[in-house]
């Protein structure tokens, strides 16, 4: 009997199989492939998940830390351009198998590294975005605090009113993380256009209180050479890369929902590049405007916000929270949630992992992490660039180009499957990230070689798909096209079983 059904594109378990398999320990209602029905995300959703993810102040200062690097506005731009167009190239590769298999990453991650080795991949994307959820949840809090002081004046009298705030938000996005990725994809829908209209209207008031866009794009690039540019340049755009390099490798906790193929690329490729860059241009342009009106650049948009009357300081406090809520939701709560419900998918659920991934964000201190903001972005992107990179790497190879999107979907929730390997590690994995990460710290170590660790996440990805694919070639537990055929009743094809999805 065949396990698995493939209709326009997309797979899922035939019903035996699936009532069969709801009994493994490798299986629960979260991580299970999602089912036919269950393919529902538009174009319009992915945009909107990308568009509200970008406006945020993270991005907001990512630009802004290229001016003070030394770039004009172009060139800022055009790196945060750059960047996100060579990030949405992995995005794009591991968002396929999400879409086809329905599988989240926690599920996608045992195919390259083994039942128990997917643990590896999955928890050091989970400890980074955990990181994130609590910068997040501290930049949230500094900029409702402040807000707060600008309307009421006693705020800052008040006993633990930062203390008061941090809680508050916090609370708030676990709550939303708690319940689900449905919710999180209702956040975004109506955040989206929200985002859009308050980043449009700043942008129309730093135009009209500048008196146009001369004086606010007149700054000149302060370096005298090509050479001077490209030793800020490269660690700028690899910072960029690095920016959404986790959204890169957990795309399929979304994707797994998308209605196709075309409705994810497309929503993608037309949101994160245009947003991405869109903002970058917003965040230069009423920061160099606010040189004109204020006498001084404001690179903080909540130091902009405070000089309006208080009803603009309100709105603009509703929007903050609006846009730190949707970024640390929507990028920072799924994949470390899977991750940890995948340590025992029997007994943790999507939502303990989501409360245990607050209190991991709250444990590293953000508040203490963030006391140098520009330094942290950079140095922390960079670090965590060259370790996901290898990750990658070793996903895009073993989808594309080792298993050319042929898969057994069963066999990844079977404790003794093809996909356990041996002891349940893939040790070709491990060896491609040991030797992933290696090669671009010798940068690191031997300044002579410093453009390996300048461009770490890129180094370090290209070396592993190298070394994976070469290790992994004619592996036994690869599906072959006779094989695929085999085990998938095809959309064109009469079925004598019930192709239906299992209800439970």
């Amino acid at each position: 009997m065949k396990s698995q059904v493939e209709k326009n594109g997309i797979v899922t378990l035939e019903t035996q199989t699936a009532e069969r398999l709801s009994e493994s320990p490798l299986w629960n209602d979260d991580l299970r492939p999602t089912r036919r029905e269950e393919h529902h995300w538009t174009t319009w959703n992915f945009a909107a998940m990308w568009i509200s993810m970008c406006l945020c102040i993270p991005a907001y200062a990512l630009a802004g830390g290229m001016i003070s690097l030394g770039m004009n506005w172009w060139q800022a731009v055009m790196t945060v351009l750059l960047g996100n167009l060579i990030v949405l190239i992995p995005i794009l590769l591991n968002a396929h198998a999400g879409t086809k298999f329905g599988i989240p990453y926690p599920v996608y991650a045992r195919l390259w590294f083994g039942s128990k080795g997917a643990h590896i991949p999955a928890l050091a994307r989970a400890l980074i975005a955990a990181g994130w959820f609590g910068i997040n949840c501290w930049i949230g809090t500094t900029a409702i605090d402040g807000l707060l002081q600008a309307v009421y004046r006693g705020w800052w009298d008040v006993p633990g009113h930062t203390v008061i705030v941090f809680l508050l938000f916090w609370g708030l996005n676990v709550f939303v993380a708690y319940r689900g990725p449905e919710s999180i994809k209702n956040l975004m829908k109506f955040s989206a256009p929200l985002l859009m209209a308050a980043s449009l209207g700043l942008f129309i008031w730093a135009v009209t209180a500048a008196g146009g866009l001369g004086p606010m794009l007149s700054a000149p690039s302060k370096f005298d050479s090509a050479g001077e540019f490209l030793v800020v340049f490269f660690p700028s755009l690899m910072g960029c890369i690095a920016f959404w390099s986790t959204m890169a490798l957990n795309i399929p906790d979304f994707c797994r929902y998308a209605k196709s193929q075309r409705a994810q690329v497309v929503g993608q490729s037309l949101s994160l590049p245009t947003a991405m860059g869109a903002f970058s241009f917003l965040a230069i342009a009423v920061t160099s405007a606010t040189v004109v009106v204020f006498g001084e650049a404001l690179w903080d948009p909540v130091a902009i916000i405070t000089r309006f009357p208080a009803p603009v300081i309100l709105l603009g406090a509703v929007v903050i929270t609006i846009s730190s809520l949707t970024i640390n939701v929507g990028a920072n709560v799924v994949a470390p949630a899977r991750a940890i419900e995948n340590l025992w998918p029997k007994r943790i659920t999507f939502a303990m992992g989501a409360v245990i991934t607050g209190l991991l964000g709250m444990a590293i201190q953000p508040w203490y992490i963030m006391e140098n903001f520009g330094n942290y972005i950079f140095g922390w992107l960079g670090t965590y660039g060259a370790l996901l990179g290898p990750i990658d790497g070793i996903a895009i190879a073993d989808y594309w180009l080792v298993r050319k999107r042929r898969l057994a979907l069963a066999e990844l929730y079977q404790n003794e499957g093809r996909y356990h390997y041996r002891g349940g590690i893939n040790w070709n994995s491990v060896i491609a990230l040991i030797i992933g990460v290696a090669v671009p710290a010798l940068g690191w170590l031997i300044p002579s070689l410093s453009i390996l660790w300048d461009n770490a996440l890129l180094v370090g990805m290209v070396t592993a798909v190298v070394v994976y694919t070469g290790l992994m070639r004619n592996h036994e537990t690869l599906v072959s096209p006779v094989e695929y055929r085999s085990m998938t009743q095809m959309e064109d094809e009469p079925s004598l079983v019930s192709t239906a999805n299992v209800s439970q």
